[in-house]
Formats: structure tokens, C-alpha cells, sequence
């Protein structure tokens, strides 16, 4: 329950309707999967990272710097949404603040912030988070209902009738900087369903739950919460056209359409406003705040988990590395991510936070995700196989997406897009795979026979956790 599912879904109802339902269906159906499929045996197998999962069985070096790399990549573009939607907030709550101030300010916060607390300290601003956000967006949803008789056809019926678009709101086919097409939808839903289980901050968290019982348990609970804030969002997006877009006191121009004054992913803020006065907005915005301060806290310190475990301690040190020299990389890295954020941040300054999330996830589907399922069902994956099958996924994704629709023409400002598609994940998901087979399947090396025999000891522990570490964190 990020920035992005709160004010960014929001945003996108407000804008385009029920288009935005398919981010929220979409994310929600990856949960399954990784109940399913994942949680169980990365909890079993006892490791800390995706690197680690990913090279149980495998050759270290290579394995280890191909999955730390994935995982950056997915950490950071993750990072520019949340920065994305934290400048946008602290813009519209204090005018006299530009933008480019809130991204910063919000950067050294959190530098800080992971610096000092690390895993403990994220961990209980998530459960404080959690608690907050569930009950303030409720709040909001009872609001908008209350206002509308407790009647979704009234709802949907003023909708209609303020919003711009009409009734072309109530499809699900508006499109996003390119024409609608069955290749956009497939590779949007493809996008999020597998995204959310190749997501480094998500994985980490199956090592801080006491056996593979409690992580089955954490997911199931879950994707409850996750499933119904979705259906609050979709609420509270339909509220915003009803409650925000028809009062110029939150517009740019009433006159030009429905644009909100401090940018698009406000009208989840700017709801709150209309519903419960300046105190209920103040509420809404600090929770919105610590939301973000959440989800990029664990998203830093996933990132400098990639740095000093994988990178630093298992592949430059080979395990030599002593805690305090691993925790000072860590240190180190966390000042490195911030500052990212806080550039990228400033370049994606008027993007949608959905959107710019629905990317990563797009990243994370082609990169990690294959990676990690091969390894962990596949016998004959071999090092050969990951490490090549990897680098398709990430560069593939990263070279798509750069020269896609979002950076090549709207950040970039270079013209049409080379790659006609907002996500790659239906060129770059199947690729990869089949990189890795084709690769895995023709290494015939003494080593990669090992690879394979060793494939049986992975997966008895995968299934019955025998010999797993107790957890990191109780």
C-alpha cells in the first residue's frame, strides 16, 4: 500500500476512469503468486536477498552482480515514484516550497531516517502506516458514499455527468500516451501480475518472519488489506470527480478541464479536504507523508542490501567481509540511493506515481522474475543460463523503456517514441526465458552438471525448510 497505490490509482480514476481498476485488479492478482509459488520456499530456503536465491545453487560472483544489478535497477525506478508523489505532496500542503525543495527535503529524510533505524525502524513505520492509511482512506470512501446516498449508481451517474469525458470514463480502454491495442493490455497485465513478485523489498521481507508457515500467513493477511484499499481507491477516485472536480477552488482552470492545482496525483488529498476540512487534510497528508516514508525506506534498504550483501560482501570481499564493514557499504549505499531519487525525482516531475510504478513492476517482471521462478523450479537452470537470461531481462527493459513513450517523448522530450509501447514486458518476459533455456539447456561444462545435482538439496529444503535459518528479525 504505497504513494502510488493511494494517491496514484486515485489520480488515475479521477482522470481516466475505470481504467485505473486495471492497475488495481492487476497488482492485486500478484499477490497470489507469490503466495503460491514463492513464499513458502524463499522462506524455507532461508536467504536474505533475491541475489541470494538466485546463486543458492549457482556460481556466486557472476550470479550474485547480475542479480544485484536487477535489483538496483528495479529499487531506483521504483524510488523516482515515490519521490514523485512526496515533492507533489509537500508542493501542494506549502506553496512557498517548490517542488524541486520537497523532493530534496524528502531525500535527506529518508537518507537519514534508513541510516540510523535500518530494518527495525521500517519495519514499525510500516505497521503504523498500514493501520493509518487503512483507516484514513476508509474514512474517505464513507464520506464520498454518504454523499452519494450509499448508492454506486448515483456515484457513477454524477461522474458522468461532471467529468470531461463523459461517459467514456466507464470503459476500461483509455489509453496512456498510445492508442489502445491488445499488445498494451497483455503486456500491462503481464506487467503486474509477475512484477510484484520480483520486487527486491517484497522478497527480503520472507526472511523476517519466523518459518514458512508465518510467511504463507503475512501474504494471505495481506492480500486482504491490499484487496480491499484497492476497492477504497476506486471509491475515492469517483469521489474526486464528484467532490473535487466540480469545485474551482482545487482547479487549475475550471474553464480547460479537470487539471488540479500542485499537480495530477493530488485528488485523494484534495478529496480529504472536501470531505473533512483542513484537519482531516492535514491527517491525510501525514499519512499519506509516512506512507512514502515507508515504502522508500524499505525500498532503500533493499537497494543497499544488493550493495554491501551481494556486490560488496559475497562478491568483491567473497565472504570475507567483516558486519561492520558490510553495515558501513550499507551506510554508504543508502547516501548513494537518495541522492538518485532526489535527481530522478525532479526529471519525472509530471508523471502519474501509478504509472511511474507500473514501469518498475514492468522492470521487475522481465529481470528478476524469471530469474527467480527458474531457479527456484527448474532443475536445469545453470549459471551460464541465469546470468544471460538476466541481462536480457534487465537491459531489455531498461533499452525499452528508455526508448519508449514515457522517457523517450515525455522526459526526454526527443520526439516520437522508437518503441511504440508504454510496457516492454511482453517482448522482454518471454525473451529472457528462453534466453535462459537455450543458454542452460546447451551448457554442457562439468560445472553445469554440478549445477544441476545440486538442484535436489535446493529443493528438499525449498519444501520442507529443513536447515533454514532462523529469522532476522522476530
Amino acid at each position: 500500500m504505497s504513494a502510488a497505490s493511494f494517491l496514484g490509482i486515485a489520480a488515475l480514476v479521477y482522470t481516466h476512469g475505470f481504467y485505473g481498476l486495471i492497475f488495481s485488479v492487476g497488482w492485486l492478482v500478484g499477490w497470489p503468486v507469490i503466495l503460491f509459488l514463492i513464499a513458502e520456499r524463499l522462506r524455507n530456503l532461508g536467504r536474505y536477498t533475491y541475489a541470494d536465491v538466485a546463486s543458492y545453487r549457482l556460481r556466486q560472483g557472476p550470479v550474485r552482480t547480475m542479480a544485484a544489478i536487477g535489483a538496483l535497477i528495479v529499487v531506483i525506478w521504483y524510488l523516482i515514484g515515490q519521490a514523485v508523489g512526496a515533492g507533489q505532496l509537500l508542493h501542494t500542503l506549502v506553496p512557498q516550497m517548490t517542488y524541486r525543495q520537497s523532493v530534496v527535503l524528502v531525500g535527506v529524510l529518508i537518507i537519514i531516517y534508513v541510516t540510523f533505524g535500518g530494518m527495525k525502524a521500517t519495519t514499525w513505520v510500516q505497521i503504523v502506516k498500514a493501520g493509518l492509511l487503512l483507516g484514513g482512506a476508509t474514512f474517505i470512501a464513507l464520506g464520498v458514499m454518504a454523499h452519494e446516498g450509499f448508492s454506486f449508481e448515483k456515484l457513477f451517474s454524477d461522474a458522468v455527468r461532471i467529468h470531461p469525458q463523459h461517459m467514456a470514463i466507464m470503459k476500461s480502454v483509455v489509453p496512456i500516451g498510445a492508442k489502445p491495442n491488445p499488445i498494451e493490455s497483455i503486456s500491462l497485465g503481464l506487467t503486474l501480475m509477475f512484477g510484484t513478485a520480483g520486487l527486491p523489498h517484497i522478497l527480503m521481507r520472507f526472511f523476517t518472519v519466523t518459518d514458512a508457515k508465518a510467511a504463507r500467513k503475512s501474504v494471505l493477511y495481506g492480500t486482504c488489506f491490499i484487496g480491499y484499499f484497492y476497492i477504497l481507491t476506486f471509491i475515492i477516485g469517483f469521489g474526486a470527480i464528484v467532490l473535487v472536480a466540480s469545485n474551482p477552488a482545487y482547479l487549475v482552470d475550471p474553464a480547460t478541464g479537470i487539471a488540479l492545482k500542485g499537480g495530477g496525483n493530488m485528488p485523494a488529498v484534495y478529496l480529504a479536504h472536501a470531505i473533512g476540512g483542513n484537519l482531516f487534510l492535514g491527517f491525510i497528508s501525514a499519512v499519506a507523508f509516512a506512507t512514502i516514508l515507508a515504502v522508500v525506506s524499505g525500498l532503500t534498504l533493499a537497494g543497499a542490501s544488493a550493495i554491501s550483501h551481494d556486490i560488496y560482501a559475497n562478491v568483491m570481499m567473497k565472504g570475507t567481509a567483516t558486519e561492520a564493514q558490510e553495515v558501513r557499504v550499507s551506510k554508504i549505499a543508502t547516501v548513494g540511493l537518495g541522492i538518485i531519487a532526489i535527481i530522478l525525482g525532479i526529471m519525472f516531475e509530471k508523471q502519474n506515481v501509478a504509472y511511474i510504478v507500473a514501469l518498475t513492476f514492468s522492470i521487475a517482471a522481465c529481470s528478476n522474475f524469471p530469474i527467480l521462478v527458474l531457479a527456484v523450479f527448474w532443475r536445469g537452470l545453470t549459471t551460464r543460463g541465469a546470468v544471460l537470461g538476466g541481462y536480457t531481462g534487465i537491459l531489455g527493459s531498461v533499452g525499452l523503456l528508455i526508448i519508449g513513450p514515457t522517457v523517450w517523448t515525455k522526459v526526454l522530450g526527443m520526439g516520437p517514441a522508437i518503441f511504440p509501447y508504454d510496457y516492454p514486458t511482453f517482448v522482454v518476459l518471454p525473451a529472457a526465458l528462453m534466453v535462459a533455456w537455450i543458454a542452460s539447456v546447451t551448457d554442457r561444462t562439468a560445472g553445469a552438471d554440478a549445477e544441476r545435482r545440486a538442484f535436489e538439496a535446493q529443493e528438499i529444503r525449498s519444501e520442507t525448510g529443513l536447515g533454514a535459518e532462523p529469522a532476522a528479525l522476530l
